[in-house]
């Protein structure tokens, strides 16, 4: 059955769309933007302003670099200043690893967009693709026909005036707190076990040109080069360590955090006169894998699977289920069976998602030592490259 022509013969819908995607970030812009691509009638409610910057790791890796590339936005990901990263740096106690960024898959080079910039430019294709993107708009319910099937949502926008929708196939994409999965009653069908805190800022004049990552017992660190010359600077360590000892000082302790983790290797590098005096803390939350769709409904990104932020891959696997998904939703416009096309949906996203969730799971919860971390990091890699050859067909060396 095509999606225009599923109807449930409601009365009083204000508007009637194809597909109602929940949030404007990644995940809910690229999947708006594919399924525009495939001329379907397509709705974005986004709760926050146009542009506005969110919590991120910043790093994209090379499955999301090659999806930009297709997509035709990664030029205006450069022309915004986003640098170049060709090589990646692992830095482990007494000792460096550098990887150099071979071309493959149609990518040269990775880059860490500041997310005012990437959410900006997915949300503006999405809009020159043919969907409609709404700000300010809240989502609190969403509605049924009498099968169950989810037909509507239902909310609010900015000045408090009600907000209702119809629409074949609602899609939440609004992050781990998800709204959506809440209302749908999407199950766990994994939680992790352990969580790292974070906090960084954004330095300047650090000269850094490369991923860096830093690994000691106990604590990890990252450098990130962005927008505007800026070096995003994280420090991590498990959430029950963070709360125990940061208490007031997030500065401090996140100076004292950096020095434990960078250790040697960034002596000199990182002086307290150029620390940002604005941080940005994560305290932490469990992973988890959730059910990804139902009657009228799925969910995308960190609705439907959340993977601890020291992946640095968040967006990367955001964009992956966009794409999945829209794949899917293709082949039930062609007729396909839909509970069957969003289950093989799942499947998919199941199969990359849970060896990354699994290794991060793990590295999370900061009981290794470096020969361990190091076989972690190798599986880790192992998993990235699966995405890369499941979204664009290329196999690397693992």
């Amino acid at each position: 059955m095509s999606p225009r022509s599923y109807s449930v013969g409601e009365v009083g819908v204000t508007e009637d769309y194809d597909v109602v995607v929940v949030g404007a970030r990644p995940a809910g812009a690229a999947t708006a933007l594919l399924l525009a691509q495939q001329g379907l009638r397509v709705l974005v409610l986004e709760r926050a302003k146009p542009g506005a910057d969110t919590l991120s790791t910043h790093a994209l890796m090379r499955a999301g670099v090659a999806q930009l590339t297709r997509w035709g936005l990664l030029d205006s990901i450069v022309v915004a200043g986003t640098p170049a990263v060709r090589r990646t740096r692992f830095h482990y106690p007494g000792e460096q690893v550098t990887v150099s960024i071979k071309p493959a898959a149609g990518v040269e080079a990775l880059y860490a967009p500041r997310r005012t910039v990437l959410d900006r430019l997915l949300a503006e294709a999405a809009e020159n693709a043919g969907a409609t993107v709404r700000y300010g708009v809240t989502v609190t319910g969403l509605e049924r026909d009498r099968s169950g099937r989810i037909i509507a949502v239902v909310g609010h926008d900015h000045s408090s005036a009600p907000v209702r929708v119809r629409s074949w196939l609602t899609v939440g994409a609004d992050g781990a707190g998800s709204t959506v999965a809440r209302l749908v009653g999407a199950p766990n069908m994994r939680v992790g076990s352990a969580s790292s805190a974070i906090v960084y800022g954004y330095w300047d004049g650090l000269g850094v040109t490369d991923y860096e990552w830093f690994y000691r017992p106990g604590a990890t660190a990252g450098m990130i080069p962005t927008n505007d010359g800026k070096v995003c600077v994280f420090a991590g360590t498990s959430a029950q360590r963070f709360n125990q000892e940061v208490g007031g000082d997030l500065r401090g302790s996140y100076l004292r955090l950096l020095a434990e983790a960078t250790g040697p290797a960034a002596a000199g590098r990182l002086p307290e006169s150029l620390a940002p005096q604005r941080l940005h803390g994560f305290p932490g939350r469990l992973g988890h894998l959730r059910q990804a769709h139902g009657p009228g409904w799925a969910l995308v990104g960190d609705a439907g699977q959340f993977i601890d932020p020291l992946s640095t891959n968040g967006i990367t696997d955001a964009l992956r289920d966009a794409e999945l998904l829209s794949r899917q939703v293709e082949s039930i416009v062609s007729g396909a069976g839909e509970n069957e096309a969003l289950a093989a949906y799942q499947t998919e996203r199941d199969r990359l998602a849970t060896p990354i969730f699994d290794v991060v799971n793990e590295l999370a919860g900061y009981r290794w030592d470096v020969p361990t971390v190091r076989e972690l990091l190798l599986r880790l890699n192992s998993a990235f490259s699966a995405e890369v050859e499941a979204l664009t067909g290329v196999t690397l060396k693992r």
